[in-house]
């Protein structure tokens, strides 16, 4: 049965199995019971609480010296309750640290642990915590920079792929020399129009799942099960254009599961066959569009841009030797001047005139370009009569070109909220800068929106103060002798503010997030 799944978040390319780290460890622990746990491990995670599982992520090694064990703790029934718990947190393994409060494992801890199925290391003195959670960060970095080089790799041969006479031919080979798998490409007739493999099975069974994928709309991955070797799963991603048109599939299919950083290179060839799709059916005016991606899209080279691409850069502008750019995203306000019919056309001719430049990209929120202007008051100002607000970045060279793709991506959202066109350099760079007056004050809104039904008195009061405790980071000292308060009456005030507002106020993200509204209230 076919099912669709929706786009994963970002996984990360490495990861470390508990047997792996056993493995790793520094000579001197010992193995007391072996789960046989195959699960991927999170992190190395010291406490001496009885009850750490709230404070847990799942699939972390907990380290203990054993203090909750100590007197009625050591008792059978609270022993096998501790273990019970990590175990339904998903913790994958347990160390027991010897000394200073027991000089062996205790036999129930043991028992409990082979009981629900918990791996249990015995730690030597000899070996603190802080070498056994050194052990871990050493193979997992090991292991990161190790899949982040394959990853590179795999990228620079991609866009060499894209580069030759047979693009999507070229493309699908160093796909399936990268993932274990066969490719299929369908065009957005359902034809087939290249692959790479053996797909061990006839090319008719996929046309439910190509249906499937060119007739429904954004981003989203279909996955087909078929009981025949080599095709296990297969998973098929839609090639969209900037509006959302279909343009063709990619089918994908193998025996396992892909690992995170396989999926990584899947998602780089599906940009890339997306913008040879684009180019294919845009006309003569795609050449710029699709340099124009290859060029602003960091995730489509992970070894940065070639000399090829810097040529086509300076070439695209007019321009016969290397110098600063911009990038400019535009995004629209108001009604086009033009007739809709025509827009696409005209809009991208429009601002390579604006810009004096080839590449600009039509998207799905506007336009993107890169350009050697200044983009000055003048050209803002014709833009604006078009309806249209921009996001202007700093002067970067080419190879800085992808973070200032970001950092325009990133206030994108702030101009067409707030209707007016934004110059990085120009920008106060601080949270409040960025943040912007309305965003400030939705944020403020929202987070104080439980005092609104105090008196204003009270409420004005209690803002003082929290604002107070939080300026002095905390400090009820501090906080009463600033504001003439006795501290336990600061503490009262900074409670019932808490209870108010459902904050904890012992967590860093919230008294960040309070403190960012408070110089939005009015």
């Amino acid at each position: 049965m076919g099912q669709i799944a929706p786009p994963e978040p970002e996984s990360r390319l490495s990861f470390v199995t508990l047997t792996q780290f056993l493995a790793s460890l520094p000579p001197g622990p010992n193995i007391l019971y072996d789960a046989d746990d195959r699960s991927l491990l999170r992190w190395v995670e010291p406490s001496e609480l009885e009850d750490p599982t709230p404070y847990l992520l799942d699939g972390e090694f907990v380290l203990t010296a054993g203090l909750p064990f100590v007197g009625e703790g050591g008792s059978p029934e609270r022993v096998d309750a501790y273990v019970r718990r990590l175990v339904g947190a998903k913790v994958c393994a347990l160390g027991f640290g010897l000394t200073p409060y027991h000089d062996a494992v205790p036999a129930a801890l043991v028992e409990a642990c082979r009981k629900h199925r918990l791996t249990l290391v015995e730690v030597p003195p000899s070996v603190p915590f802080a070498a056994v959670g050194l052990a871990f960060a050493q193979l997992l970095e090991s292991d990161s920079a190790k899949a982040f080089r394959q990853l590179a790799e795999a990228n620079r041969q991609l866009m060499r792929a894209v580069l030759s006479r047979r693009p999507e031919h070229e493309l699908l080979a160093a796909l399936v020399q990268r993932v274990p798998s066969w490719a299929v490409l369908i065009g957005a007739d359902g034809k087939v129009r290249a692959r790479a493999g053996s797909a061990g099975l006839e090319a008719s069974a996929l046309g439910p799942l190509a249906a499937r994928l060119l007739s429904g709309s954004g981003p989203r991955v279909e996955i087909e099960t078929f009981d025949l070797p080599g095709a296990r799963q297969v998973i098929g991603h839609p090639l969209r254009s900037a509006r959302d048109d279909n343009l063709g599939a990619l089918l994908i299919g193998g025996e396992d599961r892909l690992t995170p950083a396989q999926n990584s290179v899947v998602s780089a060839a599906v940009g890339l066959l997306e913008l040879l799709a684009r180019q294919r059916t845009s006309g003569s005016l795609a050449p710029g569009q699709l340099a124009t991606a290859l060029l602003l899209h960091p995730d489509r080279d992970g070894g940065g841009m070639s000399a090829a691409l810097q040529d086509l850069l300076w070439q695209s502008l007019g321009a016969g030797r290397a110098g600063p750019v911009r990038v400019v995203q535009g995004v629209k306000v108001e009604a086009p001047a033009w007739p809709a019919g025509d827009s696409p056309v005209r809009e991208l001719l429009q601002w390579r005139r604006l810009f004096d430049t080839k590449l600009v990209e039509m998207t799905g929120y506007g336009f993107a370009a890169v350009t050697r202007l200044k983009v000055d008051d003048g050209v803002l100002a014709e833009a604006e009569k078009l309806g249209w607000r921009l996001v202007v970045s700093e002067a970067v060279t080419a190879g800085k070109l992808p973070e200032a793709y970001r950092q325009v991506s990133a206030l994108r959202a702030r101009a067409a909220a707030t209707r007016e066109s934004l110059r990085i350099e120009e920008l106060s760079w601080t949270a409040t800068g960025l943040i912007g007056r309305e965003a400030g004050s939705m944020l403020a809104s929202r987070l104080f929106a439980p005092l609104e039904g105090l008196d204003e008195d009270r409420r004005q009061h209690l803002t003082e103060v929290l604002r107070a405790w939080l300026g002095h980071n905390g400090s009820w000292d501090a906080t009463a002798k600033a504001l003439g308060l006795h501290r336990n009456s600061v503490r009262r005030q900074i409670s019932l503010a808490a209870e108010l507002l459902g904050a904890d106020l012992n967590d860093t993200q919230t008294r960040t997030d309070l403190w960012i509204g408070l110089q939005y209230l009015p």
